[in-house]
């Protein structure tokens, strides 16, 4: 497995290779450091193999299509890896280090599966670096989508988050649908089965009405539709109270509405909590939400968020991207609201707080879905058969 940054932490990372570990593979995993880990440890079984980087280094990754200098230095250190370790098979985690991992392996010609997080060109777009001077004219996402493309249809397989994910690389690649394989970012059992309650954080929201946000506040992640809603909903709902839980470099635009709606007592600014905390909150709520904005990257990836409010039994409110809104259907674990449209938004709040035994008959049908359909002991079963036949 190749990945570009340091490791722990990488939830994906991790269960992806602990689920290979325990079918039976051995997994090398090359990553970096930046002089405070080891260069070489076993975690739970993963050998894990880390070569030096720098500041330099890290920045030029951003200009990873646009100038050779990132894919020569890194391909080198890869080059080191795959030969030292005898690998069989190279795992890319994620398009960023792809050119890097395509140029060492020019010569030993192994096998490649790509792992494609999230989509990356897409999601670029909206990053704060490439809207300003110099990056805007110097890192192009079309660039990247082209070399996405390039390496997708050079390798043995691809793995993506989502089904519609998938489509889309069958709609833009010359692949076939054999080649393209979906293992979604899934909870473990273990995140419902052995939760640690928190008395404090229950007993803070006992007597309200909660929507809860668990994750990442960027403003595409749709909080301000749920903010501009509570100053209608409080109208019907007096003990309402949006409880966000995350944080973001953009949190003071949000907090700068809710000032000027003059609802601070309706909304909790919880910032980052522990995932230990995370069943707390989930079980303190009545609602929880994913009110995603609509774009090509959100249409094609889960917020993981919904799986962990799923698997303790909450209904959810989520906006209409096509992933989470497919999931929730299929479920029939919730409603869906119109993307950034505030009045849709209320409205649906308003037919669940109206309506119990359909708030209660989504949050038993979210739960059974998770335990029987979509927890990762289930869904990382088309891994494991990927690299199984990958052997043959």
């Amino acid at each position: 497995m190749l990945l570009d940054a340091v490791f722990p932490p990488d939830p994906r990372v991790e269960n992806e290779a602990l689920t290979l570990v325990k079918a039976g593979h051995e997994v090398f995993l090359f990553c970096l450091h930046y002089g405070e880990q080891l260069e070489n440890e076993s975690i739970k079984g993963i050998f894990i193999r880390r070569y030096l980087s720098s500041k330099l280094e890290y920045k030029l990754s951003a200009l990873a299509y646009t100038l050779p200098f990132y894919k020569n230095s890194i391909s080198k250190k890869i080059n080191h890896f795959l030969e030292v370790n005898n690998i069989d098979s190279i795992h890319i985690h994620d398009i960023q280090v792809a050119g890097a991992a395509f140029k060492a392996n020019s010569i030993l010609n192994l096998p490649i599966v790509m792992d494609l997080h999230e989509n990356r060109p897409e999601i670029m777009k909206f990053y704060p670096h490439l809207n300003k001077f110099p990056g805007k004219y110097v890192i192009k996402p079309s660039i990247w989508k082209f070399y996405e493309k390039k390496y997708i249809e050079q390798t043995k397989a691809t793995i993506v988050v989502t089904e519609e994910a998938k489509q889309d690389l069958l709609e833009r690649c010359d692949v076939t649908k054999d080649q393209i394989v979906v293992v979604p970012n899934t909870v473990h059992r273990s995140f419902y089965k052995e939760a640690v309650y928190n008395i404090d954080i229950e007993n803070k929201y006992q007597n309200d009405f909660v929507l809860l946000y668990l994750g990442d506040t960027g403003l595409r992640r749709g909080l301000m539709t749920a903010i501009e809603s509570i100053s209608t909903l409080v109208k019907k709902i007096k003990n309402i109270k949006l409880v966000i839980v995350g944080v973001s470099s953009t949190d003071f635009i949000l907090k700068e509405k809710v000032r000027a709606l003059h609802i601070e007592k309706y909304v909790d600014f919880e910032g980052w909590k522990d995932v230990s905390l995370f069943p707390s909150y989930i079980k303190s709520s009545t609602i929880c939400i994913s009110p995603l904005h609509k774009n090509k990257h959100h249409d094609t990836t889960y917020a993981n968020k919904i799986f962990q409010y799923m698997s303790l039994g909450k209904p959810l409110l989520i906006s209409d991207v096509d992933a989470q809104k497919n999931i929730i259907k299929r479920a029939v674990s919730g409603l869906v609201h119109k993307a950034k449209d505030k009045a849709d938004f209320t409205d649906k709040v308003l037919e669940m707080f109206a309506n119990t035994d359909l708030v209660d008959r989504y949050g038993v049908n979210g739960k059974e879905f998770i335990e029987n359909e979509f927890t990762w002991e289930q869904t990382s079963k088309n891994l494991v058969h990927l690299y199984n036949k990958l052997e043959v």
